[in-house]
């Protein structure tokens, strides 16, 4: 999958850019939350993602193929909760330019 610099994504952003049909890419936000966000590193990245990808499992996908920690935390048996655009989402949830995806540990409460 093809994943732009940050530079080369704030610039498109700061043109109005969204999809890039000559590269067949989309741009979302992915937020990490908890347990992501300490062992990822990170909260928040922007990404064009290839048009590939067509759901929270194919994202999760993408991401573990980053290796590392981002194979760890994003395994298939690895338990994940994921939103779109602030909605609870299961992994056949289509994804599209311009949403929100949040990847979260699942979580107890009483």
């Amino acid at each position: 999958m093809i994943v732009d610099t940050a530079l080369a994504i704030r610039r498109r952003i700061a043109l109005g850019f969204r999809v890039d049909r000559e590269h067949n890419l989309f741009m979302i936000t992915v937020l990490y939350f908890a347990r992501l966000r300490e062992s990822l590193g990170t909260g928040l990245e922007q990404l064009a993602v290839s048009n590939t990808i067509r759901n929270v499992d194919g994202l999760r996908a993408h991401l573990a193929a980053r290796g590392g920690v981002w194979a760890q935390e994003f395994a298939s048996g690895k338990k994940v909760r994921a939103a779109v655009n602030q909605t609870v989402a299961q992994g056949d949830e289509g994804i599209a330019d311009g949403d929100e995806v949040a990847f979260f540990p699942p979580v107890t409460g009483g």
